[in-house]
Parts: structure tokens; C-alpha cells; sequence
């Protein structure tokens, strides 16, 4: 899968994703990234990508020319018109099931914008999909960016040493993850679950399941409307809701 980070700051971009799992998967060929400098395209004197905003306010905006040349230039090169995610608090939040559909391009590039916003009208051109780290502002989109592609990255056969650790780590069937313990047995008086030292494959995973499901309630309850549950484990959870609302009334009381 190929990344185009376009950016008035490649170095940051390019530190960022050359390291560690994604590092490894760029040189074994799984993955490739690639900073756009949005510098490169303008036509101003000194590199300017911005100007003031028409009718007045705070701030700068970034220019659309400087952005479309780039982003043109890229279409020459890759020979079509890849999906465009512009990095906003406006757009989407971003999500894990986000993260799958765009797991399936071949070509994504992300537009990090910085100042007051980008130009609307390249905006109107170019991008795909509007989407946002969180209710809150940062100066710029490279860190959204890289976030989101380290997320889709891990989702791309063969980037994991161990494949299955992308599905069955945290959102997997809208839970999130089970508690996880490593050695040594006891620390600091506390120990590992004795289930977890038993051996029994299937007594450890029911485990896993309840555990998911009671930290999905306790930290993410909203994730539990559209988590993929058994018989068994829905009936799990209606007794954990039960005891809840008991535990809530005695409280009130």
C-alpha cells in the first residue's frame, strides 16, 4: 500500500512512519511512504504557501494552487486520481471500521493543512473524504495523519509478525481488549489471573470474552450497541447491567 503525506513539513512526516513496525514493513516492500513537500509547487518567491483570508479575520490560509499542482503532479505520476483525506476537526471522526474501508486503496494520500485552513475551492477539487482525530485542534495534520496511517497500515497483510494481533486487539467485534499480563507471576503482590496459568485454551478465551466485554462497559459503553455478541455473552452482559443498575439504585438510596 502506498501513503502520499502532502505537507509543508515532510521531515516530521517521515521520521514519524520510518520507524519501528512501519519502518520494517516500508523495506521488506509492504508499505511505502512518501512526503510531498507542498513548498515545491508554489509559484510565490521564498516557498509562500499562504496569504490572508478575504474578508479579513485572524491568521493565514494556505493557498489552493500550491496544493492542486502538487496533488496534479502526483495523478501524473501514478497514472489516475488517488482518494484525497483531508485532515480536519470538521470532518468524521476517525474509527477503527474507517480504518478497514481505507485499507482497501491501493493509492491514499492525506492533506495536512496548518495555519487558519486550506482554500475551499482546492478543497472542492481534490478531496475525498473529510476526517478528524477528535473534538479538539491541533496546529497541523501530520500527526492525525500519521495516526490514522499507522492505524491502516497495521490492517495490510503481512505488516503484523503475527496477523491476528490486528483482529483480535482492541474494537475487535466493537470490544475493546482484555486485560494483558507477562511475567514475572506477582508483582508488587499482585498476580496473574490463576485462568491465565491453567492451560485450558477454551476457559482462557471465555475469559478474555468477559473481560472484553465488562471493560467495554465500564470504559466505552456506547462500542456495546453494535458489538458482535454470543448468546451466552449477551446474556453476560444483561447480568453485568442488572447488577449495575442495582449498584446505582443502592447508592441513591
Amino acid at each position: 500500500m502506498n501513503f502520499h503525506v502532502m505537507t509543508l513539513f515532510p521531515e516530521m512526516v517521515m521520521n514519524g512512519l520510518n520507524t519501528s513496525i512501519l519502518g520494517r514493513a516500508a523495506s521488506n516492500g509492504l508499505l511505502s511512504f512518501e512526503a510531498i513537500n507542498i513548498r515545491d509547487y508554489t509559484l510565490e518567491r521564498h516557498g509562500k504557501v499562504d496569504d490572508y483570508p478575504y474578508g479579513g479575520g485572524a491568521g493565514m490560509v494556505m493557498q489552493a494552487e500550491p496544493i492542486y499542482r502538487a496533488y496534479t503532479a502526483l495523478c501524473d505520476r501514478i497514472g489516475h486520481r488517488p482518494r484525497v483525506v483531508y485532515m480536519t476537526p470538521q470532518g468524521r471522526t476517525f474509527t477503527q471500521k474507517i480504518a478497514e474501508e481505507l485499507a482497501k486503496e491501493e493509492e491514499l494520500v492525506f492533506l495536512c493543512g496548518h495555519y487558519e485552513g486550506v482554500d475551499e475551492r482546492v478543497l472542492e477539487m481534490i478531496a475525498t473524504d473529510y476526517l478528524s482525530a477528535g473534538d479538539y485542534v491541533l496546529t497541523g495534520g501530520e500527526l492525525p495523519a500519521m495516526m490514522m496511517i499507522d492505524c491502516i497500515s497495521r490492517l495490510v497483510p503481512g505488516v503484523l509478525n503475527n496477523d491476528v494481533s490486528a483482529e483480535f486487539e482492541s474494537f475487535h467485534d466493537n470490544l475493546l481488549e482484555y486485560p494483558q499480563y507477562s511475567r514475572p507471576e506477582e508483582f508488587m503482590g499482585r498476580k496473574v489471573p490463576e485462568i491465565l496459568l491453567s492451560g485450558h485454551h477454551a476457559n482462557i478465551e471465555k475469559w478474555r470474552r468477559e473481560q472484553s466485554i465488562i471493560r467495554t462497559l465500564e470504559r466505552r459503553p456506547e462500542l456495546l450497541e453494535e458489538a458482535v455478541l454470543s448468546k451466552k455473552e449477551k446474556l453476560f452482559l444483561e447480568e453485568l447491567l442488572r447488577k449495575k443498575a442495582e449498584n446505582q439504585e443502592e447508592d441513591t438510596i
